[in-house]
């Protein structure tokens, strides 16, 4: 009975999670029976258990509940065959290989969960380029086709919702394509810290080791997470070593450069720096309009028959600056809204259905967007924008982000202290202070802050 009901719930799972995820995360999974509204699964480690409870929940009731099961909760347990068996029972470790969905077997070792499913949305075909990424998105071809690469590694870093993530997962995707055999090992930073310590406390480090030391390709997502804890920085950096001695490839990405990485070891970063670095821009309007006009495009077929008027999407882009998440959410809710309501989509309901969005927009410039674009107009580095070093050509377009942010955004003074390299609060303080004297006197000074508004504010 409980067989028949979990595998048309698995049949379900498949179809709705994609092969990939299915077999990484749901296979392997066994229903051990339904009491008290609760669906009992085992998982056969702790990990894999963990990763479901958070990811696919709701997925697994929902599909539980349409085969006539009356549950509310889930509950996954490990396999009690395998809690207290002894490190060294376990099989020899080998580095995952994210394969294409057809070659996926049901992962029966640790290793074998390691790799975060990818996202089958993220692919090179769907990914908008325009100037502000064209270069993150070349750089990321370039190592998806694999061979020899002149760069290595190639960090990616920006705010949220630049694309960073979608370019990780597409590397990932294009080159199991092309080379189905690559031992591709994709992770958070996060993944990495918390294999890394179940190591130790289970005295397996060489399997650890032998892991992550025979990859080909090595992606591991917001490595800003290890800054801080010296043992995990410690073994990332001889794991770096290792592969870029054997000449396989390593993808790293961050919310900032290296050299902007608080509690980063100095040597990390170094070693982070000698490969490529991308910086993914915010995006500008004609970026904008066209990842409006593409998701339109899938938009027309889930809600056939919308109507919708010319200048709704140019007005999104002007309005809509924040990031491309924001955009893409805005114009799912607007198309829903607008089907829901049987109205054609104008500016009349846009406005209405995104109230929040709209407001929430309105005057929204980050802290990092103004230390970017104030560089940029000195001709500095931005990781001189907020370093130590406090000569003039350096201090000066320091104090001016200083005072645009205090200017530009809400945060508190001691919040752009800290986003200005830890600086005190007081120091912002003198430096909005010397540029609101200095634009009084100085002409020339006083329009590069007006420009410098100008083009944050378009």
């Amino acid at each position: 009975m409980m067989d028949r009901i979990w595998g048309q719930a698995k049949g379900e799972l498949e179809q709705l999670v994609g092969a990939n995820n299915y077999a990484n995360w749901i296979q392997p999974l066994r229903l051990a029976g339904l009491e008290d509204g609760t669906a009992n699964l085992i998982g056969p480690t702790k990990f894999l258990s963990d990763w479901v409870s958070r990811h696919y929940a709701d997925s697994i009731l929902s599909a539980l509940t349409r085969q006539g099961c009356a549950v509310e909760r889930l509950s996954i347990r490990v396999d009690p065959s395998r809690i207290g068996a002894a490190p060294s029972a376990a099989p020899a470790a080998r580095p995952a290989a994210v394969q294409p969905a057809a070659a996926l077997r049901p992962p029966a070792r640790a290793e074998e969960e390691l790799t975060s499913p990818l996202d089958p949305r993220y692919t090179f075909d769907n990914f908008v380029v325009g100037k502000p990424n064209e270069l993150a998105h070349a750089a990321a071809r370039r190592v998806a086709e694999g061979g020899a690469v002149a760069f290595n590694p190639l960090f990616l870093y920006g705010g949220v919702g630049l694309g960073k993530t979608h370019l990780m997962h597409a590397i990932a995707r294009e080159r199991q394509i092309r080379h189905p055999g690559s031992r591709i090992l994709y992770l958070s930073a996060e993944q990495f810290m918390y294999r890394f310590v179940q190591a130790l406390r289970e005295r397996t480090v060489m399997d650890f080791k032998e892991m992550f030391r025979t990859v080909d390709l090595l992606m591991v997502d917001d490595v800003q997470f290890i800054a801080g804890k010296d043992s995990t920085q410690e073994e990332f950096f001889h794991t770096f070593n290792a592969l870029v001695d054997q000449g396989k490839q390593i993808v790293i990405s961050a919310d900032r450069a290296p050299g902007e990485i608080k509690d980063m070891e100095e040597r990390i970063r170094s070693r982070l720096s000698c490969g490529l670095i991308v910086d993914l821009h915010p995006t500008d309007y004609e970026l904008r309009l066209s990842i409006l006009q593409s998701k339109t495009d899938l938009f027309r077929a889930t809600y056939p028959g919308l109507v919708l008027k010319e200048g709704v999407l140019e007005f999104l882009a002007h309005r809509i600056t924040s990031n491309v998440r924001v955009l893409e959410g805005a114009l799912q809710r607007l198309f829903a809204f607008a089907s829901l309501m049987g109205r054609e989509i104008d500016l009349d309901i846009t406005q209405e259905s995104l109230a929040d969005i709209l407001r929430a927009s309105d005057r929204k410039v980050s802290i990092e967007e103004i230390q970017r674009k104030v560089a940029e107009h000195y001709n500095i580095r931005l990781s001189d924008m907020i370093g130590p070093k406090r000569v003039r050509t350096l201090a000066r377009p320091r104090q001016i982000a200083m005072y645009l942010s205090k200017q530009m955004t809400s945060r508190s003074l001691p919040e752009i202290g800290r986003r200005f390299g830890g600086r005190d609060h007081t120091t912002i303080m003198h430096g909005v202070r010397k540029i609101e004297e200095l634009r009084a006197q100085d002409h020339s000074l006083a329009e590069d802050i007006d420009l410098l508004r100008r083009t944050l504010e378009a």
